[in-house]
């Protein structure tokens, strides 16, 4: 296996290259444009992490120790070697209301440990700060002192925890990265949303859409703030149409079938693709953990603080994870729009623990196949 500088696989979890997908005669993606996984695409990436029984990485595995399957079909796997000088977009999202107002002291080495974990590669950081509400602390920039200059201004907000909503505001600004750069997310939060008005079906197509994976450091939320975190996280309280969940909604008559559908699946399950949406939803651990469970589904990490010694030691933990990470790749075969599960598997080492991506999301075509 190749070890890979900084945070290089970062945003590598079912990226498409625009160097594999351009088809001869047509121009490449520009940089307006955000790579997405469509139907038509042919390359799907999943980065993996495989440790043994003390947490270190294992390095000689090849391709033919792993499976992968996608919605339950096996493919043809392959680990790709030369992913080395790939840039990073990444954000730091920090939540400053409810509980957060009180780790931010925890946080003044932050800008000194982000550097390290990004390396010796071209770069672009932006911060944000989040309480019920999302405000942008210092945009995009390969600037460390612009960064750090960005997270002196952190400072409490709000009782707000909108931790979804923080995620989906960070996707939004990584659309814009250029074609060539990954994408990624470093959540700084509590474990229970709390005001958040988007629900986890969104967030998970939104963060498959720019191809992002979600690292997250979070200390606990106080018990009575549990109360908080429920059903409408999950998209389950509100109301449906009025011949139900799959039923044609006269007050959005051009609603997407597909993102309906997905929506439906929490009302309709069981027995509908029951395993599909435990895997997808996490509904009992999203409950009980918001952040765990969103990096999770990206193939990203998570780890508990309640210090600033045991919040340093996660981001060195990360730092050492990170380039140790197989990059392994298959070609879907006409994959169907809408979300897919990725189960990785190693065939002969059962002691040995496989941390990868869980999801993506299939875009319709524009004639809605």
């Amino acid at each position: 296996m190749r070890k890979l500088p900084g945070l290089l696989t970062f945003a590598f979890a079912v990226q498409i290259l625009p160097a594999f997908c351009q088809q001869p005669g047509k121009p490449a993606v520009s940089a307006e444009q955000t790579p997405s996984f469509r139907a038509q695409a042919n390359l799907v990436l999943v980065p993996t992490l495989v440790q043994d029984n003390s947490g270190r990485p294992a390095f000689t595995l090849t391709a033919d120790d792993f499976t992968i399957t996608d919605n339950g079909v096996p493919q043809k796997i392959a680990l790709e070697q030369d992913a080395d000088g790939q840039p990073l977009s990444l954000v730091v999202a920090i939540e400053t209301g409810g509980n957060g107002a009180g780790h931010l002291d925890e946080y003044r080495d932050l800008g000194i440990l982000i550097e390290a974990l990004v390396g010796d590669i071209d770069h672009r950081v932006a911060v944000i700060e989040f309480d019920s509400r999302q405000h942008l602390l210092q945009d995009f920039t390969s600037n460390w002192d612009t960064v750090n200059q960005g997270l002196s201004t952190v400072s409490g907000g709000d009782a707000g925890a909108a931790i979804l909503d923080a995620v989906n505001y960070s996707v939004n600004l990584l659309r814009n990265s250029p074609p060539a750069y990954r994408r990624a997310i470093l959540l700084l939060s509590e474990t229970q949303d709390r005001a958040s008005e988007i629900g986890l079906a969104e967030t998970v197509r939104s963060i498959s859409d720019t191809n992002t994976i979600i690292y997250t450091l979070a200390f606990s939320s106080t018990k009575a703030n549990f109360k908080h975190n429920g059903s409408h996280i999950l998209g389950d309280d509100r109301p449906g149409p009025p011949h139900g969940c799959m039923g044609k909604d006269p007050t959005a008559p051009n609603e997407n079938k597909l993102l309906q559908f997905w929506n439906c699946l929490g009302l309709l399950a069981p027995p509908l693709r029951v395993a599909q949406l435990a895997v997808l939803a996490g509904v009992d651990s999203l409950r009980r953990n918001v952040p765990e469970t969103i990096a999770q589904l990206t193939g990203g990490e998570y780890y508990k603080f309640n210090n600033g010694r045991s919040f340093e030691q996660a981001l060195v933990t990360i730092s050492n994870h990170v380039p140790n990470r197989y990059l392994l790749s298959f070609h879907p075969q006409s994959p169907a729009p809408g979300p897919h599960v990725l189960e990785v598997k190693l065939k002969d080492y059962p002691k040995l623990k496989v941390t990868a991506r869980k999801a993506y999301w299939v875009d319709a075509g524009p004639d809605g196949n």
